[in-house]
């Protein structure tokens, strides 16, 4: 064991843990049951070595040390180090415990390149590493840089989910069936007009998803403390926003009223409030898959889910929607998450939100489970196929075509031969030739390909 000490005294540190006496209190009061995300870990490689890039250009850093810092930011990248990164990212303090941990290790590591021995500091976690910073600068600039490249991830998934919806409305274009509404018998619908419907709730997704992103390209990086920017020259901010969009290429802007940026939150709940409403599209969308393939023999029935595994433990041969209850389940959790992020954005005090932890943390997750979620739906999707018998069935036993001669027999009338048929058995298109209407011209109206054309009528409309 090696000994480091802080203000509150001295610590007894593993002898090859690139960790110091931070990280250390930081595991003893929060003990660790999760871990960083990959993409905050990289996205605070890129925070620290574009720092230091900038303090050597303003002469704040010699050339020596921030060549350290920058090798050993991008072995963290490429996962290296991680083993290190073992702080919880719940843990309290706003970010304070994860910036000192990639503080240290990235310290250590240097001092290492530079010859020096794990603890002895050649390279300062403070003094050099965290320089012209503060936590609450560089994490959640961090977070944002994660987030953006998770969006980016969850909207290529989208793009893949939407054109697979649409290749699902042109293959079942011609098929007509009754459409539902409250679970009861509707009028005809084609069972492709019903994916071209779940594909435009996708795309006013995707839409929003690309769009957010500019929301989200604003960091506080060289507001330091409380964006006052004290202790980083007055330059810093443009030029190390600048250094970062280039390590990142990602078009990054400085926010233009520093403390602002620093003590608000409110754009991760904006973005989250995107990714919720993406999550009720998806649960609704996969809810109607399971609905129209329900039986298959007892139920709707009419459409055919791919069978991917075995449905019962007990029951032979029974498949289950599994991979729509996947993306439904998942999209729950997103749900779930909103409400935390709220609480978390909300809570936050005068020049800081001590609660960004939980923010980053539940906003990752919910980009995570998405990405799951939508790929879970579009593989459902994909495996979809239309069963036309029982299409043709439900929708020739189905009374509601006998709405269109409301223009020209008036609603009454036609409500009350619907509720004889319901009555009596007899059908509908027979009782409607009953009431006088010859029989050519009810097979004629009641063709459901002319009843799902915009307009149509039976007829011209009564007086």
């Amino acid at each position: 064991m090696r000994k480091e000490s802080d203000s509150l005294g001295i610590v007894e540190i593993p002898e090859n843990a690139y960790y110091g006496v931070f990280t250390a209190r930081a595991i003893s009061n929060f003990v660790p049951s999760k871990h960083l995300h990959p993409e905050l870990i990289a996205a605070m490689a890129d925070v620290k070595a574009a720092c230091a890039e900038t303090n050597f250009e303003l002469g704040i850093l010699t050339h020596e040390v921030v060549r350290a810092i920058e090798r050993a930011c991008d072995e963290i990248k490429i996962g290296k180090l991680n083993e290190w990164l073992v702080v919880d990212p719940l843990s309290g303090g706003a970010g304070t415990a994860v910036n000192m941990n990639f503080n240290e290790v990235i310290a250590n590591r240097a001092t290492e390149l530079l010859g020096g021995k794990l603890g002895e500091y050649l390279v300062h976690p403070l003094d050099h590493v965290n320089r012209s910073q503060s936590t609450n600068d560089v994490y959640p600039t961090a977070i944002k840089i994660g987030a953006i490249r998770l969006l980016r991830k969850l909207v290529d998934k989208v793009v893949e989910l939407q054109n697979a919806l649409q290749i699902k409305e042109r293959e079942f274009a011609g098929i007509i069936k009754v459409g539902r509404t409250q679970l009861q018998d509707a009028v005809p619908i084609t069972l492709g007009q019903e994916f071209s419907a779940w594909a435009e709730a996708i795309a006013r997704d995707r839409w929003r998803l690309y769009k957010v992103e500019e929301r989200i390209r604003f960091v506080n990086l060289g507001g330091t403390a409380i964006g006052t920017g004290i202790d980083a020259p007055k330059v810093y901010p443009f030029k190390v926003t600048r250094k970062l969009s280039e390590r990142t290429e990602i078009g990054l802007v400085k926010s233009e009223n520093l403390i602002e940026a620093t003590q608000n939150t409110d754009v991760f709940a904006e973005v989250h409030g995107l990714l919720k409403t993406l999550a009720t599209s998806i649960i609704k969308i996969s809810n109607d898959l399971r609905i129209l393939s329900s039986g298959p023999h007892a139920g709707v029935g009419e459409i055919r889910l791919k069978a991917v595994q075995p449905g019962s433990s007990i029951m032979p041969g029974k498949v289950n929607p599994v991979l729509a209850e996947y993306a439904i389940q998942l999209s729950m959790k997103v749900i779930s998450n909103d409400v935390a992020i709220n609480f978390a954005v909300s809570s936050g005090n005068l020049e800081l939100n001590a609660f960004l932890p939980l923010i980053q943390w539940a906003i990752y997750e919910s980009f995570d489970d998405l990405i799951k979620a939508v790929d879970s739906l579009k593989k459902c999707v994909e495996g979809a196929n239309a069963v036309r018998k029982k299409c043709l069935s439900n929708l020739e036993r189905s009374a509601t075509l006998a709405t269109c001669f409301v223009p020209t027999l008036g609603y009454e009338k036609v409500a009350k031969i619907i509720k004889k048929a319901a009555e009596t058995g007899i059908d509908v298109k027979e009782l409607l030739v009953e009431y006088g209407i010859p029989k050519e011209t009810v097979e004629s109206a009641m063709d459901p390909k002319k009843m799902i054309a915009l307009g149509y009528t039976a007829g011209k409309p009564k007086n």
